[in-house]
């Protein structure tokens, strides 16, 4: 039996505070069952995934399971890119067993079941993946991009509030509303005009609709349409935020007078220096340099 005709699931344990080590050895039972062969590692530390990743690729898998949260996938691709082959396309398949899911709640709010489902039943389609140039070298990914308020509360939830779950995300969001930072991003839209200075809330450069598990950020987003969402939210006040925050949910925010939705296939940043981002889940500091689209470079088990 070859590596091809195999899925590597690339567990992460301490997902979802720990859940993930509990539930995944059922999880894998029950795919086996179903007929599908699959070879296991584990990770022990951050990016540990990537690097697993890249070394399966290039011992022949070209099927993988990211179980895990957004974290996991998130290092899953960015050990297929940039060295994969696009006339064979990885397949990316899910085990949503961690903290946040958003990936797979554009096509379900059934999470592990579903995605079970998927993988017996052989479902694939294509997917985009978003390149983003920095200062320090190109990270792939295939939910999101955030800065501004959305990656501020990730960033604080990281730092101060890890391992608190849904309290420690409700904690950041109160607190980086008492702090209420409203500040430029300067960019360029497809090359498009004069560079875009204007002060704002959040900006977010989506391949998927959702963040955060349930927040609708990019309502009109397609995973395979070629293309970046662009959601850009001007400078609301405090109090503007807090009577509109439901509508984050149900992606009615894209209506308010102050908010914007393009599509785009290149943005090129201008930043003076690095800001903090959150890309699909994971907190960090960048200075972006450009972002543009891989069309269909990847498949994905949905």
């Amino acid at each position: 039996m070859s590596n091809a005709d195999s899925f590597l699931a690339v567990v992460n344990p301490a997902a979802g505070g720990g859940r993930c080590r509990k539930l995944v050895p059922k999880a894998l039972d029950r795919l086996r069952a179903g007929g599908i062969k699959l070879d296991v590692v584990e990770t022990t530390g951050p990016e540990q995934g990537t690097q697993l990743a890249r070394e399966a690729y290039s011992s022949g898998y070209r099927r993988f399971i990211a179980v895990g949260g957004d974290g996991t996938s998130y290092e899953i691709v960015n050990g297929l890119f940039p060295r994969q082959d696009f006339d064979e396309p990885a397949t990316l398949a899910f085990l949503p067993l961690g903290t946040g899911n958003s990936f797979l709640r554009e096509f379900t709010d059934r999470g592990v079941e579903y995605a079970i489902e998927a993988i017996l039943a052989g479902r694939s389609q294509p997917c985009d993946v978003l390149r983003l140039r920095h200062t320090q070298g190109i990270l792939h990914y295939i939910n999101l991009l955030s800065m501004g308020f959305a990656a501020d509360v990730a960033t604080l939830r990281a730092r101060r509030f890890s391992g608190w779950g849904e309290l420690g995300y409700q904690s950041s969001i109160f607190v980086t509303l008492a702090r209420f930072r409203r500040r430029p991003f300067p960019l360029q839209v497809d090359g498009e005009g004069e560079i875009d200075r204007r002060p704002c809330l959040f900006l977010t450069f989506n391949n998927s609709k959702f963040t955060g598990g349930t927040m609708m950020i990019a309502p009109k987003a397609e995973v395979n349409d070629g293309l970046i969402e662009y959601v850009r939210w001007g400078p609301i006040g405090r109090l503007g935020l807090i009577r509109n925050l439901p509508t984050l949910y149900d992606g009615t925010h894209i209506h308010h007078p102050l908010a914007e939705r393009r599509e785009a296939k290149r943005i090129d940043f201008h930043l003076d220096a690095p800001v903090d981002v959150m890309v699909d889940g994971e907190v960090l500091t960048l200075q972006c340099e450009m972002l543009d689209v891989l069309p269909s470079a990847l498949r994905v088990v949905v």
